[in-house]
């Protein structure tokens, strides 16, 4: 199935050649130009997804079509939402691959949970459609392979909700790192210490709630009784579907940390942690851990906490970039530089707490917008940026998980010479889903 911006896309490069092309972005352009209307449908319309789906409303010329969620309370719900807001009732769907073959749509919004990314978004990629997808990238490190080699053999624009990557302070912090005024940089502090987090009360299995397809919703996950503490939300507590706070705030705080040094990837890794504040609670992922990794020529820390908000340098959250002559902090209030101090001098110009704009999704979706319209593949969280950070923190969480300390082959995706840690990487997929071979 072809849509029409891809068809005319690939008529123009058929024409043309690809040097050609690529010279002519007028043409190009024209398929999904500044006034054309642009068409998404969104697949997970619970929570994030609905948010990324009123960011693109926002935006101009634009329509949503098809909203599919297993959940018919929340689809309907979001069927209704999104009406009062651009004045037309989308088709509401059950099962994402019918929404997928509605003619006439251009943009697919993965809102779902983590272990639903992989599927839909190759599917779509192969459908020729572009993909804003709610991050992390993938459930497992063999997922996000998958996904990155789909976005290039499809010429996919893909976008990952990582908004921060589009929010003015955050990228002015970075660009103060990278200015080399803290000198040299031995180590970023990240960490996430979130006290609205509380325990997860043990409740005992029962049925699906009415209208929720609860197999479909469980997809390639292992076959279980329904729990509540296992759906919506709370999903994110349990590696069938998520990483636990390491893969949902972590994605966000590690990829700052990862930018302002250049993106780069661990030699190594250790990590420990477990369930210290609520050891009998129902979740099953790490209440505390600390992940440090080893890069060259500087140490990275992961340090999160649940229920308790008792972070670095009085935040909550944020990223340290520690260097020689100073520490440049920076969080979703703001950024500041604290100077280093010899002999009772600075070693550097104090930089006051510089605010930011509240703006981050908003920006990042008109960002993605461009690249749609543009064909422009170098986005702000694009895929080679949100695949490079999704590994990183699933490496965290199998350290923790295996007890070692770890060496990671970068170019071939697994670790050196331990066979444990490998068969964390490849996810077992329930018949009838089948990991994607691309």
């Amino acid at each position: 199935m072809t849509n029409r911006r891809t068809f005319i896309k690939n008529s123009a490069l058929a024409t043309a050649g690809v040097g050609l092309a690529a010279s002519m972005p007028l043409a190009m352009d024209s398929c999904a130009g500044a006034n054309e209307k642009l068409v998404c449908g969104l697949i997970g319309a619970n929570g994030m997804g609905f948010a990324d789906l009123q960011a693109f409303l926002d935006q101009p010329n634009t329509e949503c079509a098809a909203i599919c969620d297993v959940d018919e309370n929340a689809l309907n719900k979001r069927l209704t939402d999104t009406e009062k807001i651009q004045g037309i009732k989308p088709k509401g769907f059950k099962d994402y691959r019918k929404l997928l073959e509605e003619p006439g749509i251009d943009v697919i919004i993965i809102g779902t949970p983590d272990h639903w990314h992989c599927l839909p978004m190759v599917e779509a990629c192969q459908l020729g459609k572009d993909v804003y997808c709610e991050k992390p990238l993938g459930n497992s490190i063999e997922e996000i392979n998958i996904m990155e080699r789909a976005a290039a053999k499809y010429n996919t624009v893909v976008q990952v909700g990582m908004w921060q990557r589009s929010d003015p302070h955050w990228r002015n912090a970075v660009d103060f790192v990278k200015s080399g005024k803290l000198g040299k940089i031995r180590t970023v502090r990240t960490w996430a210490y979130q006290g609205w987090m509380e325990p997860v009360p043990v409740k005992p299995d029962s049925d699906a709630p009415a209208g929720v397809d609860y197999d479909f919703w469980l997809g390639p996950a292992p076959k279980r009784p329904f729990n509540p503490n296992r759906f919506h939300f709370n999903f994110r507590w349990y590696y069938d579907y998520a990483g636990g706070l390491m893969t949902d705030w972590g994605v966000h705080i590690i990829d700052y940390g990862l930018f302002g040094m250049g993106d780069p990837s661990p030699k190594s890794i250790m990590a420990m942690g477990g369930k210290y504040a609520y050891p009998e609670d129902a979740a099953e992922t790490p209440d505390t851990l600390q992940a440090l990794y080893e890069f060259d020529g500087h140490t990275m820390l992961w340090d999160h906490g649940t229920g308790i908000d008792g972070g670095y340098y009085g935040r909550n959250h944020g990223v340290g970039f520690v260097g020689n002559n100073g520490t440049l902090v920076v969080d979703r209030e703001g950024w500041e530089v604290i100077p280093e101090r010899k002999r009772r001098e600075d070693l550097m110009e104090r930089v006051d707490l510089i605010k930011g704009s509240g703006k981050g999704l908003e920006l990042h979706m008109a960002n993605f917008i461009e690249g749609v319209k543009k064909r422009k593949m170098d986005l702000n969280a694009n895929i080679t940026v949100a695949a490079n950070t999704a590994r990183v923190a699933h490496l965290g969480n199998i350290a923790q998980r295996t007890g070692k300390r770890l060496y990671w082959d970068t170019e071939n995706s697994k670790f050196i010479d331990d066979n444990e840690a490998n068969g964390y990487l490849v996810p077992n997929y329930r018949a009838p889903w089948e990991l994607p071979k691309i």
